[in-house]
């Protein structure tokens, strides 16, 4: 009988099996999907990783993305360091082997190159939601368009309703972890720094198709709305008209129901005049109300 050759050590099968399920697990995450991709394939995308409004994983499917491999790789040299070290340097011996570790280096450069390159056009195509060097623009006198849907209450809201005090809008959607809620946040606590804490906040969904009426009484007490304040819906197509009619962008993914959209905070005059309208900058709001406290009493 001829002799087996000497098994690789275990240390490095485990290095390789690491490697390869960190490989497929970013693949899964990452890999841009045809419009005909089975549903099954975009429920486990959705399930494993989340999903943000620029399609990419959500804070803990990135957790589990790349702290799940390090932590692997720490345990693997913690345990096994020493047979990882003798088993590598066995390996390196024989040319066989240096072609293999350079395949695996090379397919980890160009993975990780591929990585980089998704993420960045991801946030190109839905835009960077906030410029902090973006100056808070001058006050605007157009009249403001017709807002009429319903509240987390279940009861009709006008924007008509709030003539002769000041409001402000923005649009964001239940589903959104990342920077919807930074927007609504935003809003939040400049007024309280303006002096204004009883200032109505409008928060219009861009998901009627899941922020139904049924679901807007959670969402605002999930973002920590104030009795003063309205998370408003209603039919699909009349939300989405309403929203054209306010010049709101937003990019719906028929597959997974995610929305790319920017920061938008709109201040409403007494008048029912669009006074600021605030792209990009929900930090600059604060300015605006400030100005606002100034020609009349707080709200």
């Amino acid at each position: 009988m001829h002799a087996a050759g000497p098994r690789p050590p275990f240390a490095v099968v485990a290095l390789v099996v690491i490697l390869a399920v960190s490989a497929a697990w970013w693949a899964l995450a990452l890999w841009p999907l045809p419009a005909e991709a089975p549903r099954w394939l975009l429920a486990t995308r959705e399930v494993c990783f989340g999903a943000t409004s620029d399609g990419l994983p959500h804070a803990g499917g990135w957790v589990l993305l790349i702290g799940e491999p390090l932590g692997l790789l720490a345990i693997l040299g913690i345990v096994w360091g020493r047979e990882l070290r003798d088993g590598l340097t066995r390996l390196h011996q024989r040319l066989p082997g240096r072609l293999a570790s350079g395949a695996v280096v090379l397919a980890l450069a160009l993975g990780l190159g591929a990585a980089a390159h998704r993420v960045s056009s991801a946030r190109v195509a839905v835009g960077e939601p906030f410029d902090v060097n973006a100056p808070l623009p001058a006050r605007g006198s157009a009249d403001a368009p017709v807002l009429e849907l319903v509240d987390q209450h279940g009861n009709p809201t006008a924007l008509r309703d709030y003539r002769g005090q000041w409001v402000m809008l923005t649009f964001t959607f239940g589903h959104c972890d990342d920077i919807c809620p930074v927007i609504v946040d935003h809003a939040k606590r400049a007024r309280v720094d303006a002096g204004a804490a009883g200032l109505p906040l409008l928060v219009v969904t861009l998901d009627p198709w899941r922020d139904t009426p049924e679901r807007l009484a959670t969402l605002a007490q999930q973002w920590g709305l104030g009795p003063e304040d309205r998370f408003l819906s209603g039919e699909i197509a009349e939300v989405n008209r309403q929203l054209d009619l306010w010049r709101v962008p937003r990019v719906r993914d028929e597959r997974t129901g995610a929305i790319g959209h920017g920061s938008t905070i709109i201040v409403v005059d007494p008048a029912g005049r669009v006074a600021w309208r605030i792209e990009g900058a929900p930090h600059r709001v604060r300015e605006a109300l400030r100005l606002v406290a100034t020609e009349s009493p707080a709200p």
